[in-house]
């Protein structure tokens, strides 16, 4: 079992004790849109995030993205971290027919699969990704870098940015901004560039 600092935010009771299987961790349900009423709860998390820090892991359907970015406009960035499942067409074992996407939840995903989205999230360990290769602030991918390999600002910028996605087991509803964030956090710069061929 891994310890995480963190508060982990997470759907419903079931993400829960699948993830409770995996992590000693405070684990805390948004019981999905409910998180929108609950002023209580929503109280709780401000106050976890300053003092622990928050990190969200919702299904990477289109329920779960928007969860995640109320989430995200709530809680100041420093004090959140985002762990994004990827795409799995599936349906859990519990229920009788697939979600409205056809996608796994975070409840279906493998443990593979958890603990890459966790260490991409940079809460496995003491240090962050970036630090731990010895990166600088001025050798993290940019949006220019985004824009110079076309995953930006040209005719073919979603294809190519959803074939990263795919490479990259990451949710195929994922922002650019967000992506970026999760590059700079499992990719170093040479990384990135040799998937591009330059």
């Amino acid at each position: 079992m891994i310890r995480i600092r963190e508060a982990v935010i997470v759907e419903g009771k079931y993400d829960k004790i699948r993830l409770s299987s995996l992590i000693d961790a405070l684990i805390i349900p948004t019981d999905g849109f409910g998180i929108f009423r609950d002023r209580e709860k929503m109280s709780l998390l401000r106050r976890l995030a300053e003092t622990r820090g928050l990190l969200v892991i919702t299904d990477s359907d289109s329920a779960g993205f928007v969860i995640r970015n109320h989430l995200r406009s709530c809680i100041p960035p420093e004090q959140i971290k985002h762990a994004y499942i990827p795409d799995v067409p599936g349906k859990e074992r519990r229920k009788a027919s697939p979600s409205k996407e056809g996608k796994l939840g975070v409840e279906g995903m493998s443990t593979e699969a958890l603990m890459s989205a966790l260490r991409r999230a940079g809460v496995l360990c003491s240090e962050s990704p970036s630090s731990a290769r010895g990166e600088t602030e001025g050798q993290q991918i940019t949006r220019a870098d985004f824009y110079r390999c076309g995953l930006s600002g040209g005719e073919n910028s979603s294809a190519k940015r959803a074939a990263l996605l795919r490479h990259l087991g990451l949710p195929e509803k994922m922002t650019a901004k967000a992506l970026l964030g999760v590059i700079n956090d499992c990719m170093t710069s040479e990384e990135f560039y040799e998937y591009f061929g330059r």
